[in-house]
């Protein structure tokens, strides 16, 4: 009809300006580059929440028998509290009182299921006590004695050697830190000195120094120790540094010793879930973690940025922990947490080994 407004022709006006609309969106998404949509988008791998949605589910599968059995009993004793009446109780005594048979069978259960319960449950696992080792004051090593000891290297340039100034003016390093004698020696530490012999040195030092005052806090003897788990990122000789701890104090022949290399600064909490796993297996025992990192041999004389942090920040020292499953050997819970970062490019070369 001429009067009526021809609404098919609007609906395709309307439709042209949205695709039209939409086209300009698209064709603006693809002018920006990716890095830029990258930032546009959020980073679900890196964010908070994500960490603990991770954390819920672990609980949830691992935990999910539990979860699904409580309700199930609470629904059951439930239902039968409201059906069944005293007098129904007292008649199930007395035809229990007279039965031999539905007695045993009904204490062996019981005797059955709680002997399986305490079998199968997580046993506690206690720290007992520590040790950190404390270099000789002759270790000792402040901010301008270290920049001076790179300096006398010859291996940096002037703006390495002011790079590793700021590195060491904001890391938060103070002037009582210690370093091994191989690298602030007098005279100065060259590329390729360092020997294997000083950098076994080293980790004897570090080692045999925290054990020494762990044993001596506790009363502990060494030949009580059943577990041993030591962890080092950049110094992995052969024999190993756990064969290193049980030849020297002559521990016992059966010790179960695990040996960690090339994990980062997470491989300590690492270690003392190792040493709880194993103490949820051997009874009545003692797990000793010692934690420690190595500088002789991995000492960088470079001018590559990259590489120098390790030789700002790391230092010279190391810790024993004494762990145990006894119960009278209880002071404090140990907790651990532990995030995992090798997808990370950034991460996973912070602290690279080059040839």
């Amino acid at each position: 009809m001429a009067g009526t407004p021809d609404t098919s022709s609007h609906e395709l006006v309307r439709d042209g300006t949205h695709l039209e609309k939409d086209q300009s969106v698209l064709l603006n998404l693809m002018s920006i580059p990716a890095g830029s949509i990258a930032v546009i988008l959020p980073d679900f791998l890196s964010s908070v929440n994500l960490k603990y949605v991770k954390l819920g589910y672990h609980y949830l599968i691992t935990h999910a028998m539990v979860l699904m059995v409580i309700p199930i009993l609470m629904i059951t004793l439930a239902e039968s509290w409201f059906r069944i009446g005293w007098d129904d109780i007292v008649q199930l005594w007395d035809n229990l009182h007279f039965n031999l048979v539905s007695v045993l069978a009904c204490s062996g259960s019981t005797v059955f299921g709680v002997t399986l319960y305490v079998m199968m449950r997580p046993r506690p696992v206690y720290l007992v006590d520590f040790a950190c080792y404390k270099p000789d004051d002759a270790r000792k090593c402040s901010s301008e004695r270290f920049l001076q000891a790179s300096m006398l290297t010859g291996g940096f340039n002037d703006e390495t050697l002011e790079f590793q100034r700021k590195i060491c003016a904001r890391s938060g390093l103070g002037d009582s830190t210690y370093l091994p004698e191989s690298i602030i020696n007098d005279p100065p530490v060259r590329k390729g000195q360092p020997s294997l012999r000083q950098a076994r040195d080293e980790a004897e030092q570090v080692m045999f120094g925290a054990l020494d005052e762990l044993f001596e806090k506790t009363g502990i003897k060494p030949k009580d120790v059943g577990i041993l788990v030591v962890n080092c990122s950049l110094f992995n000789p052969t024999p190993s540094l756990a064969s290193m701890i049980i030849n020297h104090y002559k521990m016992r022949g059966n010790i179960k010793s695990v040996n960690l290399g090339g994990m980062g600064c997470s491989a300590g909490l690492i270690s003392i879930d190792i040493a709880r796993d194993l103490l949820q297996v051997h009874r009545n025992t003692y797990a000793v973690v010692v934690s420690t990192e190595n500088l002789t041999l991995n000492w960088y004389f470079g001018n590559d940025r990259s590489m120098l942090l390790s030789n700002c920040i790391f230092r010279m020292g190391g810790a024993a922990v004494l762990l145990s499953n006894k119960g009278r050997e209880v002071q404090a819970r140990p907790h651990r947490a532990h995030t995992q970062g090798r997808r990370r490019q950034m991460l996973y070369v912070c602290i690279p080994t080059r040839r």
